[in-house]
């Protein structure tokens, strides 16, 4: 490899991506209604999408099954050899199948076509042979043909996975949209990524509140509110009247500037260093949109408001910590 053109290496490479680009372009123009009529299964399916599949085109299947379960539709992978040894079992008559096979004469699926018969099991073959035995025996064909693989022998699963994996998307994200998904319900199947945090961590989630929430009255000395702002540790204080409305907020910036001017801090009064009309934000928002705050305005913290009343603050540090950021 290392005596060859850099560029004969790369041209190589453009030839595999371009037979896989046109084979998909060639996939798209050949949909027709048996896809419909696929997704008509799925939706009406009482019970999961079993998805299957041998070598290469199982590898394919689970993919399938697992971007299926996590967009709305219920679906896991079965395993067509281990089907044949008491996996059988965990099919149902309320689930379809949906069986992967480019020859569409795998032995192993094939194998599992009577059993399927006898349950029930509506079968949805995805083939690059509409005159398989798969084909002809299943309730709807999805044609994943390619006119040749990316391998220049012709032989390496190469473009009729990338064909099929393609397929297996365009129908999950059908489905999606039938089943009205929502980015909040695909949050709640991923609560372990960064994802789902974004959209499922709210600011009541993650501010202080109660007696964690810095707050000082108008009229109160610069060093109270700094013993305020010592305390609670978020590098700044809420500002309110008598009656507990937001009045403006102290931060370490309005200190340094203060320092800046010269102004004698010993006697200096809150409402005179407070900055008015802070920032802020809803406790009903998502925790992301703060981020999103603090970024565009370059501040490190929020107070929360809830019905027009301070209910809480938080600073980028919780944002880190609820590993939102």
């Amino acid at each position: 490899m290392t005596d060859k053109d850099p560029q004969e290496t790369l041209m190589r490479a453009r030839r595999v991506l371009a037979i896989e680009a046109e084979a998909l372009v060639a996939l798209s123009e050949q949909l027709d209604a048996s896809f419909h009529a696929a997704c008509a299964l799925i939706l009406a399916c009482r019970g999961r999408l079993i998805v299957t599949g041998m070598g290469k085109s199982g590898h394919i299947a689970r993919k399938i099954a697992a971007t299926m379960a996590s967009t709305g539709t219920p679906a896991f992978f079965v395993h067509p050899g281990e089907a044949a040894h008491g996996d059988l079992g965990m099919i149902t008559s309320q689930d379809v199948v949906l069986a992967l096979s480019n020859s569409g004469e795998s032995d192993e699926l094939v194998a599992l076509l009577p059993s399927l018969s006898r349950l029930g099991v509506p079968l949805i073959a995805m083939t690059g042979n509409p005159a398989s035995t798969m084909a002809r025996e299943c309730h709807t064909h999805l044609f994943a043909g390619v006119e040749q693989e990316a391998c220049p022998l012709n032989l390496a699963p190469t473009a009729s996975t990338t064909a099929a994996l393609a397929l297996g998307d365009a129908l999950a994200v059908v489905l999606l949209e039938e089943r009205g998904f929502r980015s909040e319900d695909f949050a709640r199947s991923h609560p372990g990524g960064s994802l789902g945090r974004r959209l499922l961590i709210h600011v009541r989630d993650v501010m202080h509140q109660g007696e964690l929430l810095p707050v000082v009255g108008e009229g109160e000395a610069l060093k109270d509110a700094l013993l305020e702002m010592s305390r609670k540790g978020l590098g700044m204080t809420a500002v309110v009247d008598a009656a507990g409305g937001l009045l403006g907020v102290l931060t370490d910036g309005d200190l340094r500037r203060a320092l800046d001017r010269d102004v004698d801090v010993r006697v200096a009064r809150v409402v005179d260093l407070m900055t008015r009309n802070p920032v802020t934000i809803e406790a009903n928002r998502l925790a992301a949109e703060a981020v999103q705050i603090m970024e565009t305005r370059r501040i490190n913290g929020l107070l929360v408001l809830e019905a027009g009343k301070l209910v809480g603050a938080l600073n980028m540090h919780d944002l880190l910590r609820a590993r939102v950021v």
